[in-house]
């Protein structure tokens, strides 16, 4: 069984870092090749996958909108992972979610979401 946790600031200021982390707890029978998604979902609008880590590699993934200002990362030791997005504008105000991708964008585990809000 797998669990996921987000945890961050609700609050961040325009032009500021928003860092979100994920931990994530699992049984010693979880296998370890999945990768780690952030998603996000703006108000009234859809889910935008944002990028991905796989857990048994340093690789990295972006959605080409958010290339320049995202960068996802991992402590594998404490399994935790960070998504950090500089540069915050109001419109990236949205609830955040870790998600667990099995592969071939299966998600099979989900956290229970964060809102974080961009505003002065």
């Amino acid at each position: 069984q797998v669990q996921l946790q987000e945890s961050g600031p609700v609050l961040v200021k325009p032009s500021q870092t928003l860092s979100l982390t994920c931990t994530v707890s699992s049984d010693s029978s979880t296998t370890n090749f999945y990768y780690l998604s952030w998603i996000r979902q703006a108000p009234g609008k859809g889910l935008e996958w944002m990028g991905a880590i796989p857990a048994h590699s340093g690789t990295t993934y972006y959605s080409p909108s958010l290339k320049s200002r995202a960068s996802i990362s991992k402590d594998t030791s404490n399994n935790q992972f960070t998504l950090q997005l500089t540069s915050a504008i109001p419109e990236d105000t949205a609830v955040y979610y870790c998600a667990r991708d099995i592969g071939q964008a299966t998600f099979d585990s989900w956290g229970r979401g964060t809102q974080v809000t961009v505003s002065s």
